[in-house]
């Protein structure tokens, strides 16, 4: 199986057990509920991290210990 990346094939996939009545105003709520979200995932997963170097502890490397290497 091929990885899906269109939120549309996800929620079809999703939802295709529940065989739930097309067209009605709790399956187009559902999706578009579903949408939202793996839409929000997404974006979230596209967002670069955030990683604050000032906050972390220094670290002193002995070199004589290890040779200088």
């Amino acid at each position: 199986m091929e990885p899906m990346t269109r939120s549309q094939a996800i929620i079809d996939f999703c939802l295709a057990p529940l065989a739930l009545d097309a067209g009605t105003e709790a399956e187009r709520e559902v999706r578009r509920r579903l949408e939202h979200v793996i839409r929000t995932f997404q974006r979230k997963l596209a967002q670069p991290v955030a990683v604050d170097f000032s906050s972390m502890p220094s670290q002193v490397i002995n070199e004589a210990a290890h040779g200088y290497e």
